[in-house]
């Protein structure tokens, strides 16, 4: 993480820029993508780079999901050294949320961010957490009861593009490494800003483009030479962290999906880079009625 404490979100706001590329295909910085063929056989690849359907991608997404969830949180340990968690600890200081309040974690996984902002919202507080993968589920459940938190904390499974949830119900809602893998991803921002009541914050954590170019060719070598090796050794399943760096490379740069967050109906947008930008936060606000949308640069 490139600094301790996050600064708040910068005062110097504009409409949304240039129209971005709101979901896989995007490709980043303006350079082709490799795209193999389609009977290349390795389907992390082909569902990573946008060759696969719709269908395809979400059918995918939910088995490897299932598949991995009993080594997931030792293969994101392995493969980020640690990093993940400060992270994830570092989203949900940028939320103002407060104890008694309502959290919301989308794409929860094993409940990380969840088990984070049940800390926040303390035993008067609730936190629902949504996943597609019910595996992932039975697995937060567990953490949560051994943390004490069991009472406050409810996972469902569920589609993030259609919470089954009431509008304006949260004050604060996260999504951690989780967006990139929906197939619309503009739908599910869309779905968190209608269950978020006016003044609700969004934070974001995905992984993004880093600024720096040494850095960027380095975490490139990485991505696709150890980073595949590393997660396939950990999580012995054969091509989801093929999946991961290809996926990686389809999503938005942290403007680009800034924009999106402000086509949304999300206001005050800004972003805050993680060591130079191979992840970054990204925080939005659900404005009131009439208001209108606009982008802090960082």
């Amino acid at each position: 993480m490139e600094r301790a404490g996050l600064p708040p979100c910068g005062p110097r706001q504009h409409s949304g820029g240039a129209p971005a590329a709101e979901g896989p295909g995007a490709g980043r910085g303006g350079a082709p993508v490799p795209r193999p063929d389609a009977s290349s056989g390795v389907e992390g690849l082909r569902v990573g780079r946008g060759l696969a359907t719709e269908e395809e991608k979400a059918r995918y997404v939910r088995r490897m999901f299932g598949a991995i969830a009993h080594r997931y949180d030792l293969t994101n340990a392995v493969i980020s050294a640690g990093l993940h968690r400060r992270w994830k600890e570092a989203t949900v200081r940028l939320l103002d949320l407060r104890p008694g309040g309502r959290g919301l974690d989308v794409c929860c996984g094993t409940g990380d961010l969840a088990l984070l902002l049940a800390r926040r919202v303390g035993a008067r507080g609730r936190v629902v957490g949504i996943d597609v993968s019910e595996e992932m589920l039975r697995i937060a459940r567990r953490r949560a009861a051994a943390a004490g938190t069991g009472a406050v904390c409810r996972f469902a499974q569920g589609d993030a593009e259609a919470l089954a949830l009431p509008d304006a119900a949260f004050d604060a809602a996260t999504v951690g490494f989780g967006i990139r893998n929906v197939v619309h991803p503009a739908s599910a921002l869309r779905e968190l800003r209608r269950v978020l009541r006016p003044g609700g914050q969004l934070a974001v954590l995905e992984f993004s483009r880093p600024r720096h170019a040494v850095l960027a060719r380095l975490y490139d070598l990485y991505s696709f030479t150890l980073m595949p090796w590393l997660g396939r050794l950990a999580s012995r399943h054969a091509d989801a962290y093929l999946y991961l760096p290809t996926s990686i490379r389809e999503w938005p740069d942290q403007d680009a999906f800034a924009a999106m967050l402000v086509r949304a109906g999300f206001e005050r947008v800004c972003y805050h880079n993680l060591l130079t930008g191979i992840a970054a936060i990204h925080v939005g606000t659900r404005p009131p009625s009439g208001h209108a949308p606009g982008v802090a640069r960082p």
